[in-house]
């Protein structure tokens, strides 16, 4: 085993302590042992961030477009030699199996790449004039520093996508990442600097959630602001930057419906979403939530999904052949257990799991909850942990009415034979995101966001980089 490391604050190009010397434990959920500790900013240390991050933009806006995607090369290919090293880091903080850790990373490496091409390809446009000797052109810019707010359950991945859009626009950007997995982001951000990223552009810190966000957004030098977290926060913090006209990407919470139809692959549906609810402890934000099986089918594809969530191993993220690890901090046990219990008391059936494991580390049954009436808490409230509910339709009609009965618009799934149907989904469902007979979610040059209170804005595909330029219009005659 390697040693797990105590981690600085990363700002103007150095790793430092904070300025009062206060730090936080990180704590193991798979063991509940302390394994290391990170300095704790506070205001003296975020006005040295914002400092760094105004001279850094100042410089990384002045290099060129085809340099700094060279750097970001640089960087994915520095995170990718190093990929086994930050896993176990991951895995010792988040809890999630070593085998997910590394695919985490490889992946980050891969997004950071698609932003590096897209950096080269931040366009204007010439626009025809009215009048004879007159240049109309339109710029795209930088739009300045930004302040980022990233969760626990992707590390890296939740970082990755704000980092490398920006950088790939030309801004700098303050990384406020979580405390509970900060080793991982870390080296990150050291993939970067060492790949020879200026000092200034890109900065760590961690501290009170609160008590950052409430100082960077109305700081005069952030001009934009992307959030990845509940929808709650999230709207507290649009309303604050909308207050300060900054430009925001909110990726928020969803619920995701998975639609099962009786013409579906039957063994792929269960197959597909067993895999994405179950994977990450079900701690995943585009995670199929709210099953709906089609009458004529769904006492088999609850058999055959209970069969495969009873299959889960779960363990310790670092021992071999674990395919689940410890949901991620002590605060999700007793959510798991009170969502559980209100269901179950309002006539819902308990399929398979419902417990915790053991009482030393924070581990829990893969759940599966069927025939949950709406009035339920887990119907309306993201679980975020590993259950599953089960529920069934008769009619087309009814699945689109339960599908898009919430607020939320993140993330949907459907298995079907038919592609009048599928096309009618696709017309239908009211989410940012829907995937067809097959999981496609997440990949770096695809759309990835939601609508309603899921937030707006995407951080995948071109659009990603979009949002961190503004248009600059120039008219010249002569």
């Amino acid at each position: 085993m390697q040693p797990y490391p105590n981690v600085k604050l990363f700002i103007n190009g150095e790793w430092r302590d904070a300025f009062g010397a206060e730090t936080i434990a990180v704590v193991d959920p798979a063991t509940e042992e302390m394994i290391g500790r990170i300095a704790h900013a506070r205001q003296a240390d975020l006005d040295l961030a914002l400092e760094a991050a105004d001279k850094g933009f100042r410089i990384w806006r002045g290099i060129s477009a085809f340099d700094r995607s060279k750097l970001m090369r640089e960087a994915a290919d520095i995170l990718r030699s190093r990929v086994e090293a930050i896993a176990y880091m991951m895995t010792r903080e988040q809890g999630k199996p070593i085998a997910q850790s590394q695919r985490e990373v490889m992946g980050a490496a891969d997004t950071i790449d698609w932003f590096a091409e897209e950096a080269r390809r931040t366009y204007g446009q010439i626009i025809p004039a009215r009048v004879s000797g007159v240049t109309q052109a339109a710029f795209k810019m930088p739009v300045g520093p930004v302040a980022a707010f990233t969760p626990w359950n992707f590390p890296i991945n939740q970082i990755v996508r704000k980092l490398s859009a920006a950088l790939a626009a030309g801004c700098s950007i303050i990384v406020k990442a979580p405390e509970e997995t900060p080793a991982s982001p870390a080296e990150l951000v050291r993939a970067f600097a060492d790949a020879g990223v200026p000092a200034g552009v890109v900065n760590l810190v961690y501290g009170i959630p609160a008590e950052v966000s409430e100082y960077l957004i109305p700081h005069p030098v952030i001009r934009k602001i992307s959030f990845t977290g509940s929808t709650p926060i999230g709207k507290h913090l649009a309303a604050l930057a909308g207050k300060h006209m900054k430009r925001t990407t909110m990726e928020l919470g969803g619920h995701a419906p998975a639609i099962i139809f009786d013409d579906a692959n039957l063994e792929k549906a269960i197959d597909v979403t067993a895999a994405a609810k179950f994977r990450n402890a079900g701690q995943i934000c585009v995670a199929p939530t709210r099953f709906l099986v089609q009458d004529g089918i769904f006492n088999e594809f609850v058999d055959g999904f209970v069969k495969a969530a009873e299959a889960i191993k779960v363990g310790n993220g670092l021992e071999d052949g674990v395919t689940m690890g410890p949901l991620a901090n002590d605060r999700r046990i007793p959510a798991m257990e009170d969502m559980i219990r209100d269901a179950l008391a309002r006539g819902a059936e308990l399929k398979t799991g419902g417990k915790r494991i053991g009482n030393k580390g924070y581990f829990f049954e893969p759940t599966v909850l069927a025939d949950v009436p709406t009035s339920a808490k887990v119907m309306n409230d993201e679980p975020f942990g590993p259950l599953a509910i089960v529920n069934r339709f008769s009619h087309f009609d009814d699945a689109i009415a339960e599908s898009n009965r919430l607020p939320f618009g993140l993330a949907s799934y459907a298995f079907t034979g038919s592609l009048k149907t599928a096309q009618a989904l696709g017309q239908q469902v009211e989410a940012g995101m829907l995937t067809i007979n097959h999981n496609g979610l997440a990949l770096p040059e695809v759309p990835f966001g939601g609508i309603k209170d899921s937030g707006y804005g995407t951080e995948g595909g071109p659009e990603a980089v979009e949002a961190y330029l503004e248009t600059r219009f120039v008219s010249q005659m002569g």
